[in-house]
């Protein structure tokens, strides 16, 4: 329940919430507390001396007051307005205004916008260049000392929102600035680019290279004619005082806003969902703008999500449907090329049956696609032979929560992890992956005292940063998982009460794990019986932990076991159902979550329900106006199951929506020779992919900021994204194609609008009955499942799990050890893995000039003493050879890997790492075992530069600080609290 209160401003009562920052509780009540250095997302930093009141007689700093009952206070008085006053000018001596000629005056700028509120006469102070160069060394943004205020604002976002730990300033030299590693470039520092900087800089100290000369009628002027125009208007300013300039950059912010459209967007990069406003003017992006009401993020963002957006704009971007004639590509109209597909589609099918066809829906693509998809399967071909990349990532987390809980998504929300008292993240590289959600860890270890536990073979940010990090063999997560659980029972730390209310299978569970001993896995993972015990007791005693694992976990041959032995720990310690706790599979393609929750999975509805049940089939035939003998009721191949059908003959043609199979598959000559084998192959992406190379027709859609639709996330949030963009040249957003590829076939369902595609989901699929366009309408989101009056559910498991009696499920396992392991031959083992500045197989990010600067091509992580043994050098080449293929990278010695495991990243090379991968899968949803791959190293006589470039964020030296640390601004001897005049206002 919230407290309310009343406060007392200048005689006037004003009642609200009580406990609310007294800048926010005042601005709800049409009040404007002047501010710059406050930021709702920030809190108070008191740096700006801008926002002083007068409680009882003394000044005090607004930003720093919450509203309490009985709180009086005057923004009136004179000594409050002085002290106001006197802050802005300190302000402005460390900032030269030139707003007019500023990209920057957009109607954003908060020291531009509270400089006029006030209107300040004129700028008392002089302002004097300071002895720092504008730093231009980042291909993202720019930092510009002479109009830096010293608010901290990015400090603060930088330590303590990011936790990257990079900026900082130091108010005790003589000429403050801020500080990246104590005084390094950016681009030589630990900055990860992350945008957070940038994003809460108050003026345009910190600002996007793509706003330079680009956002206003007068900022593209070069500044051999801005620098002479700011000079005049300065001295003018000196005799009319401050007031008519500053109302001609409102004119000019003004003029500039119809120009300025700003669309809110979801990110389509990761699964943390991140939404965000994009800017731009015409067809070129200004910028990203992370806004505090985006529900996954806030104001965050990571390298991909503010920056890495060129590849929208790019020449290489496909605008007309391309038809193979005679082995080459050549234009067509629509009407020719779908024609085209909707003939041949069903030919194969009249030809060898629905069967014989297979579709990939994409885990890119918005939810509205993935229905789509898995409707012209199902209801036009009449096969289940559908599915999306989450058969190469996901799909065995999503196994394990179906055998143990009931529904295969997180738990919860990312809240949830902030507020769990321990965190455990288990073959996740969250810090580069997932950098969002990682910053929420970091903030809360740092800020909170939440433990964090890392259980991975690799040493990446978040295992240094680890209370706990325990390294294992891969491949044996199950065995220590286990002997976690047993060690619950044999210590008294399993959650008994919440095991006889809400768990099945508890006392045969039990029986199970006599193998698993700590000897047993001290023997088998490699981890230290005592440091075993110290991860069962902090997770055993915690009151709330949430576990999180990624493709670490899932891509073995055995990681649905792996999987569900995780589930099950946290059932047995009773972390399901409770604020802070529960599993978070976190989901690497932005939509991957959606692409399978919305049907496109060879065995299930949209809403999870099985293709084998009559009843949910029978619903879903009524939906659709046919009867349920018309659907399918065998589960079909899944695409790893495709590619294979397709290489033996059994699958003639393949439909794949915006995936990159022939790069993301295992075992690529087997997936190359498959799609050579096809009679009929389409492809429906944004560039000619090298899976497109092989199709017969080749589809250009649109990207996301092309088309509307919504977007599920890691959390199971149902998020809505708007068009920022018209299509580019004759490219088709994915729904419009697929709904007149369905006319040509036959099946006119006069979709107009994504929302319909939506509404008619949501009238069918019992977990979807609440979502709506309305009720996503522009910030507000939905977790499901979904209640049809709206009701969603952020925590899952509340009251009952989701099986039939509504208890979840403790799931016996036996271990089994990995199906690939290294032998006297290929002695080494291949780990591979996402990188923080690339994406995928590097469609998008591939694109961008910044991102090619910060990791321009691959690299195999070598370990210092393999490399010791073998003689490899930084930047020496080795040939990388499995029992299917070699590749060929230059070596990083880093002890990120250890002993004989190496590690390389998935994004470089036409072919990439599935060059040496296997076939060997998961027999119980064949998602392919990557990360076991033996391997054998030969070093090569050839050497070059290291791979990683000098200025690789790796080799930055962070500085980590609480925060913007003003105690030492106000211990200055120069430093004199408002109102009183400050004798060098410039310098701090």
């Amino acid at each position: 329940m919230t407290t309310r209160c009343t406060v007392v401003l200048d005689g006037q009562l004003l009642s609200g919430r009580a406990d609310q920052p007294l800048i926010d509780f005042l601005k709800e009540r049409g009040v404007d507390l002047p501010h710059v250095c406050y930021h709702p997302s920030l809190g108070a930093l008191e740096t700006c001396d801008a926002c002083w009141v007068e409680v009882d007689g003394e000044l005090k700093r607004g930003c720093t007051l919450k509203s309490t009952e009985g709180l009086s206070l005057s923004l009136g008085s004179q000594r409050a307005r002085a002290a106001r006053e006197e802050g802005m000018d300190r302000l402005l001596a460390k900032h030269e205004l030139y707003c007019t000629v500023c990209e920057n005056n957009n109607g954003d700028c908060t020291l531009h916008n509270t400089m006029v509120d006030m209107q300040i006469p004129i700028q008392r102070y002089e302002f004097q260049r300071k002895p720092h160069e504008k730093d231009t060394s980042s291909p993202f943004y720019t930092y510009d000392p002479d109009q830096c205020i010293l608010c901290g604002r990015c400090v603060e976002a930088c330590q303590n929102v990011e936790v990257n730990e990079t900026l900082s300033i130091d108010f005790s030299s003589e000429n403050p600035r801020v500080l990246w590693d104590g005084g390094e470039q950016i681009n030589d520092s630990s900055c990860v680019h992350c945008g957070h900087c940038v994003t809460v800089c108050p003026c345009n100290a910190l600002m996007e290279n793509s706003m330079d000369g680009k956002a206003g009628p007068f900022t593209a002027m070069p500044w051999s004619l801005k620098r002479p125009m700011i000079e005049i208007i300065k001295k003018l300013e000196t005799t009319t005082g401050a007031v008519p300039v500053s109302g001609l950059s409102e004119i000019d912010m003004h003029m500039r806003q119809p120009e300025i459209k700003r669309t809110k967007t979801v990110c389509t990069y990761c699964g943390v969902g991140c939404s965000f406003e994009m800017w731009t003017r015409d067809r070129h992006i200004l910028k990203v703008q992370p806004v505090a009401e985006a529900p996954a993020n806030g104001i965050s963002t990571c390298i991909k999500g503010k920056f890495a957006w060129d590849f929208v704009n790019s020449e290489q971007r496909l605008t007309m449907p391309l038809i193979r004639d005679n082995g080459r590509f050549r234009e067509a109209s629509w009407d020719e090329a779908l024609d085209l597909v909707a003939r041949r589609l069903l030919e194969v099918r009249e030809a060898h049956g629905p069967d014989s066809l297979g579709f990939i829906g994409s885990s890119k693509g918005t939810n509205e696609q993935a229905y789509l998809v898995q409707k012209i399967a199902r209801r036009i071909i009449g096969t289940n032979n559908v599915d999306n990349s989450s058969r190469y990532c996901q799909n065995p987390a999503t196994k394990g929560l179906f055998r143990t809980v009931g529904y295969g998504g997180d738990a919860g929300t990312i809240e949830d992890i902030e507020q769990a008292e321990v965190v455990v993240i288990v073959g996740s590289n969250t810090a580069e992956n997932h950098p969002v959600i990682a910053a929420r860890i970091k903030a809360a270890q740092k800020l909170r005292g939440q433990k964090l536990i890392v259980i991975d073979p690799r040493k990446h940010e978040m295992a240094e940063r680890a209370d706990l990090f325990l390294r294992p063999n891969s491949g044996t997560d199950l065995i220590w998982a286990s002997a976690l659980s047993r060690y619950m029972f044999d210590h008294d730390l399993a959650d008994r009460e919440f095991l006889a209310r809400w768990v099945n299978g508890v006392e045969e569970y039990r029986q199970s794990l006599a193998p698993f001993t700590l000897e047993f896995a001290e023997a088998e993972t490699g981890i230290a019986r005592q440091d075993l015990a110290e991860a069962a007791e902090t997770i055993g005693r915690a009151q709330s932990v949430c576990l999180l694992w990624a493709m670490g976990i899932t891509q073995h041959s055995r990681g649905s076991d792996a999987s569900t032995a995780l589930s099950n720990l946290l059932l047995v310690t009773g972390n399901y159902g409770k604020p802070g706790t529960g599993g978070y599979p976190m989901r690497g393609h932005n939509n991957v979550q959606g692409a399978s929750d919305f049907g496109c999975l060879r065995d299930r509805y949209p809403g999870y329900e099985h293709v084998e049940d009559e009843e949910a089939r029978k619903r879903w035939a009524e939906g659709w106006g046919i009867s349920p003998e018309e659907l399918s009721a065998e589960a079909g191949y899944g695409n790893f199951l495709m590619v294979q059908a397709a290489d033996e003959g059994e699958i003639k043609a393949m439909y794949i929506v915006g995936e990159e199979t022939a790069f993301s598959d295992s075992n690529t000559h087997n997936v190359l020779s498959g799609f050579e084998k096809l009679e009929f192959m389409v492809v429906q992406d944004v560039f000619l992919s090298r899976t497109a190379e092989y199709a017969d027709v080749v589809l250009p859609a649109c990207p996301s900021v092309e088309q509307e639709g919504t977007y599920v996330n890691t959390e199971r949030r149902i998020q809505r994204s708007y068009q920022v963009l018209e299509p580019l040249g004759d490219s088709r957003p994915d729904w419009r194609i697929l709904t007149d590829l369905a006319a040509r076939m036959g099946h006119d369902w006069g979709y107009t609008h994504p929302s319909e595609i939506m509404a008619e989901c949501a009238r069918i699929a019992p977990m979807f009955a609440g979502v709506s366009y309305a009720r996503l309408e522009g910030w507000k989101s939905q977790l499901w499942p979904v209640a049809a009056d709206g009701t969603d559910s952020p925590l899952l498991y509340t009251d009952g799990f989701a099986n039939e009696d509504g208890k979840a499920n403790l799931h016996p396992l036996e271990w089994q050890p990995p199906e690939e392991a290294p032998d006297d031959e290929y002695d080494l083992l291949l780990d591979n893995g996402r990188l923080r500045e690339q994406f995928q197989g590097t469609n998008q990010t591939g694109r961008s000039e910044g991102i090619r600067q910060q990791l321009p091509h691959g690299f195999v992580e070598v370990s210092p003493e393999l490399a010791a043994e073998r003689g490899i050098e930084e930047g020496t080449w080795v040939r990388i050879t499995s029992r299917r293929d070699s590749i060929e990278f230059p070596a990083v010695i880093t002890d990120r890997v250890r002993g004989k495991t190496l590690f390389m990243p998935i994004h470089f090379g036409k072919t990439g790492v599935n060059l040496l991968t296997g076939e060997h899968n998961d027999p119980d949803v064949q998602t392919p075992a990557y990360k076991e791959t033996a391997v054998k190293l030969e070093v090569l006589d050839k050497r070059g530069a290291p791979p990683l470039p000098a200025h690789n964020y790796r080799y930055g030296r962070p500085t980590p600080k609480q925060g913007v640390e003003v105690e030492v601004k106000w211990m200055r001897g120069d430093y004199t609290p408002p109102p009183a005049q400050q004798s060098n206002p410039r310098k701090m």
